[in-house]
């Protein structure tokens, strides 16, 4: 039987990309990798902007809340309502160089960079520093010295004793082995207390009793970071408070006259009226702070940011090299703001934060001044 002849066949060969297809593939896929990392480099350079920006919106914040609880406590336990001795009036201090000032600004100048410091001063008695008489003093002076007084009550053991008469104040603080200079003799005793000071107490002077007598410096350090130096009966101790904060301005708040409470004038702490050597006379014309924290995005832009950090002046002529502290077109000079110290100052986001602190204790005694 004839069979009729089959064909034998390869198998299909089997096909692919070719080297060009290949390229081209490669070429594509570069081109789409390379959109995408530019794309997440604008996206995560904008979400960090967004969080240094927030960053310096929060301790700008932080800042100014620090400053400011303090500066409301300014003479928080000294007897300034007292109709006689009160230590507002004293000219005369025991130890010398005894500061009993409420608040005092230190101005940090104009050269680039400089910021100025905020110092305020109170105590911590729960009883607000009630004076009394002392109805007796020993006489020759000993130490330590037992007074008599009409009511010990609100003393502690270590406590800070403020001692007037008329015009000269004593201050009565440190440390010791009873953790302070003011010893009531017993718990018992409502009338006798022991200070460990042997000149100056006389027989009708007025002690009050302060509690810890505190004193706090704010201040912007070289690591641009909001500082706070503590002294607590003559303990110091400082600490960074908060971070990126690049400068700080204040102005007294000064009213025309020592009992009148109506702030008429913003000053700089500077000159023979208001700087280091104020008079107590002008001192107690000081009723409130005006203060300007400048907070800094810690993110260092590639490029300087747009709108552009730039020179600001304010209604009253001040050239800032940097943001400008507050609006003085219908008041008093506004301070100078300089950031130029950092060569790349303009390569950072800013924030202001501004506020008036009135000083509670100054315009409540307005009175008895």
């Amino acid at each position: 039987m004839h069979h009729p002849h089959t064909s034998i066949r390869s198998p299909k060969t089997q096909s692919g990309f070719s080297l060009i297809e290949i390229l081209v593939g490669l070429v594509i896929s570069l081109l789409v990798t390379l959109v995408i990392m530019q794309v997440f480099s604008v996206f995560e350079g904008q979400k960090r902007s967004t969080t240094g920006t927030a960053d310096a919106q929060t301790n700008g914040n932080i800042a100014l809340y620090n400053v400011q609880r303090d500066v409301q406590l300014a003479g928080y336990g000294l007897p300034v309502f007292a109709k006689t001795d009160s230590p507002l009036l004293c000219t005369t201090f025991t130890p010398s160089g005894t500061n009993l000032s409420p608040i005092t600004i230190t101005d940090g100048g104009n050269a680039a960079g400089a910021s100025d410091s905020v110092t305020v001063r109170y105590g911590s008695t729960p009883l607000g520093g009630v004076p009394v008489v002392i109805a007796s003093a020993p006489s020759p002076a000993t130490s330590p010295m037992e007074v008599t007084v009409q009511n010990n009550m609100g003393c502690a053991v270590g406590d800070t004793a403020l001692i007037t008469s008329g015009t000269s104040c004593i201050l009565v603080e440190g440390s010791g082995a009873d953790g302070g200079l003011l010893v009531p003799t017993a718990p018992s005793s409502t009338t006798v207390i022991k200070l460990r000071v042997g000149t100056g107490v006389v027989t009708g002077a007025s002690i009050a009793c302060l509690g810890s007598w505190r004193t706090y410096v704010y201040s912007v350090n070289t690591a641009n970071q909001l500082e706070r130096s503590s002294t607590i009966n003559g303990v110091t101790s400082t600490s960074p408070n908060v971070a990126e904060i690049v400068n700080m301005q204040a102005q007294y708040g000064v009213s025309a006259t020592a009992n009148n409470n109506q702030v008429v004038q913003w000053v700089d702490a500077t000159g023979a009226t208001w700087g280091p050597t104020i008079t107590p006379a002008n001192r107690n014309r000081i009723k409130a702070l005006r203060i300007a924290i400048v907070a800094r995005n810690g993110l260092l832009e590639k490029t300087p940011p747009v709108p552009l950090p730039s020179t600001c002046t304010t209604a009253k002529g001040i050239v800032n090299n940097g943001p400008c502290a507050w609006d003085d077109t219908d008041w008093d000079a506004a301070p100078k703001i300089d950031l130029s110290n950092d060569t790349n100052w303009q390569y950072y986001r800013y924030r202001v934060f501004e506020t008036i602190i009135p000083i509670r204790s100054m315009i409540w005694s307005k009175d008895t001044l």
